[in-house]
């Protein structure tokens, strides 16, 4: 029921975003997220993301690219125009999540972040059981996440080995500047996708 809980048995296809800090592979989510994984999954394949960087990085909390212009004010989707979110109750901003970018509701593009928060939130778990969080889901948002931003930010993947974890922590540990740009560039070489 929770794909982000079971990454083993999910179908549809993979993807690893090539960093000159390593890889971080991913599971997609196409049935909790069809539109978005299309989108990301053309745009991969089209070599989009190809030399772009991640602009935008806040340790403890999570890694951000997709942008060519490496602005965080770019970016478009394969649709031609910004296109709907798509929130699934099976799929949440837990660490390791990935997820769209956005200006607001229904902004979507062709930017997305990695959730990298680690640290817990004290009260978290009260506040979650009182929301009415699946306890399954608040257990796991004892490993970190960013529930404030479930419904906010379409989840359409997660990252699916320990590899792929100590890359995110690497990346988001860089020196930042202005803006939280990287001081150094982060920069995905290729986003290769596995169906």
């Amino acid at each position: 029921m929770y794909p982000q809980l079971d990454l083993a048995n999910v179908k549809g296809a993979r993807a690893t975003i090539r960093t000159n800090l390593g890889d971080l592979n991913i599971q997609l989510f196409p049935e909790e997220a069809p539109k978005t994984v299309k989108n990301f999954v053309e745009l991969a394949k089209r070599g989009y993301y190809d030399g772009v960087i991640f602009h935008r990085i806040i340790k403890d909390f999570m890694i951000q690219g997709g942008d060519p212009t490496g602005t965080g004010m770019g970016g478009e989707s394969i649709y031609g125009e910004k296109f709907e979110d798509e929130f699934s109750k099976n799929v949440f901003n837990l660490r390791g999540a990935l997820s769209m970018a956005n200006a607001g509701a229904n902004t979507n593009g062709s930017q997305f972040f990695i959730v990298q928060k680690s640290t817990k939130e004290p009260g978290l778990k009260a506040q979650l059981e009182g929301a009415g969080f699946p306890s399954e889901i608040v257990e796991a948002y004892d490993n970190g996440g960013t529930p404030w931003l479930d419904f906010r930010h379409t989840v359409f993947g997660h990252l699916i080995d320990e590899a792929s974890y100590q890359v995110l922590d690497k990346i988001a540990a860089v020196a930042v500047g202005f803006q939280d740009k990287p001081k150094d560039d982060v920069v995905i070489e290729q986003v290769i996708i596995s169906e």
